[in-house]
């Protein structure tokens, strides 16, 4: 069975066939999965989700690109949710540099409190890095990150890079665009990372593996993920399902 690390079924993009989609997962061999929160709104759909379906967990954690709209009373309401005891995770949270806004200066003060919050609850952190390398690994090494460990979801940098994640405590999530034929960064990441440090994600809807580049994604593309994988790694197709799921395990801290 495959361990769904990341994806969104709370994603208007499943609003028509979610229920039938979900019911699937288990007879498609996904074992379990975690539904991830972007702001305040996915996070409480997405534990909805988790109560909902057992073999769903939730993590609760508000994008950089959400971050604006953080206060103080919300931010109190988040840390509640992230006690709820199918929540695995305090994420997605980090820092998102492509666009303008918000200001970095408004996703690093959120980036930071949602990380001390994960360390206070002694829960993994699951982060969200575009376009802010520096800024990323700066304050996850200035915060003493690897007290919480985590991920580094749809790991974007070098290959260079992840092992200083790695050597930090942290998983790399590696999705669809390791299939891609200009994809080759992320190639070399999956070759220099050691397979013991890497969860298996898809980011659905996002970030559909090839031959579905362009398509709707779900976890049932999680086995062309494993596929690229195993051809990388020289390792067969079981024992990359078996070992990721196994990461995914150790670092949630439950079995399904």
């Amino acid at each position: 069975m495959i361990f769904e690390t990341h994806a969104h079924y709370d994603d208007e993009a499943f609003d028509e066939d979610r229920e039938t989609l979900l019911a699937s997962m288990q007879q498609n061999m996904i074992g379990c999965l975690v539904n991830v929160g972007a702001s305040l709104e996915s996070t409480q759909t997405s534990i909805q989700l988790a109560e909902q379906y057992p073999y769903i967990y939730a993590a609760a954690g508000v994008h950089p690109s959400e971050s604006a709209a953080l206060d103080e009373a919300q931010f109190e309401w988040l840390a509640a949710q992230c006690a709820h005891q199918k929540v695995v995770a305090v994420g997605e949270i980090g820092l998102d540099y492509y666009w303008d806004e918000p200001d970095p200066a408004v996703q690093k003060k959120w980036f930071v409190r949602q990380l001390e919050l994960a360390k206070a609850l002694k829960k993994p952190v699951i982060i969200h890095s575009r376009d802010a390398a520096k800024d990323t690994y700066d304050i996850l090494a200035a915060h003493h990150a690897s007290e919480a460990g985590g991920v580094i979801h749809c790991f974007s940098y070098s290959a260079e890079l992840a092992l200083a994640y790695v050597a930090m405590g942290f998983y790399i999530g590696v999705g669809g665009v390791v299939t891609f034929k200009n994809g080759r960064k992320m190639k070399e990441v999956v070759e220099a990372v050691p397979i013991e440090r890497i969860l298996l994600e898809t980011d659905s809807p996002y970030l559909s593996p090839e031959p579905n580049r362009g398509k709707r994604n779900t976890s049932l593309n999680l086995p062309l993920i494993a596929q690229k994988i195993a051809e990388l790694k020289g390792l067969s197709y079981d024992e990359v399902v078996q070992i990721t799921t196994e990461n995914a395990r150790r670092l949630y801290q439950i079995q399904c």
